[in-house]
């Protein structure tokens, strides 16, 4: 649009002095036509299109106390999804687990190959037993949040990770097990962190069929 109105503008600049009076008033037109094409255009479009910017990776101290020190956190669907995640999955995890296990669920919302939004990833599968990606969601036993200063530790996480927070643990971790099992594909994965008892790997661009 800033372009267009540009040229029009040159060209009307560039034109002839009789008619300089009448295209200066159809400049002046359009110019004010523009202004109230974004006065109303949607609260909710103009946010989108300004992105908030990312937090510092200086800013994070991956500490319980630090943590503690944050304000408390909500938000919306997509924060809830990856509060209720990270509580199931990883509540008993240090602080640096817990942000490393966010780290994977935000890295499959970034890749061309999971749902890309927050609940999209942690429900996908879900329905079919133990056919899903995070076990929480269909392993059968009701999701029933027991544990509130847990809860609310975790939504603290959550709610720092969708404003941007640094993933800088995993290595763009797409995928994470606990030391208690070992599924197949960790043997073609390749690892790239271990913290706690969960341990990440980054999915390759073409796995062996050997």
């Amino acid at each position: 649009m800033k372009r267009t109105l540009t040229c029009i503008a040159l060209a009307l600049l560039t034109a002839t002095p009789l008619h300089a009076e009448l295209n200066a008033s159809k400049l002046g037109e359009l110019m004010r036509q523009e202004q109230r094409n974004l006065n109303s255009a949607a609260e909710d479009h103009l946010k989108r299109m300004v992105k908030a910017p990312a937090i510092a990776s200086t800013s994070i101290k991956y500490d319980a106390d630090w943590l503690s020190s944050q304000p408390a956190a909500s938000g919306g669907k997509e924060w809830q999804c990856l509060a209720e995640a990270l509580y199931f999955e990883a509540r008993g995890e240090t602080v640096k687990g817990q942000f490393a296990v966010a780290e994977v669920i935000m890295n499959r919302v970034d890749s061309a190959r999971y749902p890309d939004s927050v609940c999209g990833v942690i429900h996908q599968g879900t329905g079919r037993k133990y056919a899903c990606q995070f076990t929480f969601t269909c392993d059968g036993i009701p999701e029933t949040i027991s544990e509130p200063a847990a809860y609310r530790r975790v939504g603290k996480v959550a709610k720092l990770m969708l404003s941007g927070a640094p993933r800088n643990l995993t290595d763009g971790a797409t995928h994470y097990h606990t030391t208690a099992v070992s599924p197949r594909w960790a043997r073609v994965f390749p690892k790239t962190a271990k913290i706690g008892v969960h341990v990440f790997y980054r999915q390759p661009v073409r796995v062996s069929q050997n």
